[in-house]
């Protein structure tokens, strides 16, 4: 069965940092390329990064660019997000995805992860 289990959010003060981790079973995720979107409240669902299968290629919303790193250990079959000086305006459940594009578009997403709250505030 194909699942998608996130964890590591919760509440954390502004200029923190938070490691998010994603645990794919069912598949092998190496052959994917893995996402990372959030939904803040009364917001819509917006792309964060991703990062392909093929190459490792990166790709970041300009809002996170330079504070959150994505990556991938394929031996453990985990995705992970790093999260740096955070912002009140990172608030959100963020999720994990199969599938994503440099675009950071949700066209391409095959499964969602179930998400993770993320709060910051002081």
């Amino acid at each position: 069965q194909l699942q998608l289990v996130e964890s590591g959010g919760g509440l954390v003060q502004p200029g923190g940092s938070l490691r998010l981790s994603c645990a794919a079973s069912g598949f092998t995720s190496d052959y994917y390329a893995m996402g990372w979107f959030r939904q803040a409240p009364g917001k819509e669902r917006e792309g964060v990064s991703c990062i392909s299968s093929s190459d490792g290629s990166t790709y970041y919303a300009d809002s996170v660019k330079g504070r959150f790193t994505i990556s991938r250990d394929n031996a453990k079959n985990t995705v992970y997000l790093q999260m740096n000086s955070l912002k009140p305006e990172d608030t959100a459940v963020y999720y994990c995805t199969r599938g994503c594009s440099g675009y950071l578009d949700l066209g391409f997403v095959e499964v969602w992860g179930q998400g993770t709250l993320v709060t910051v505030s002081s």
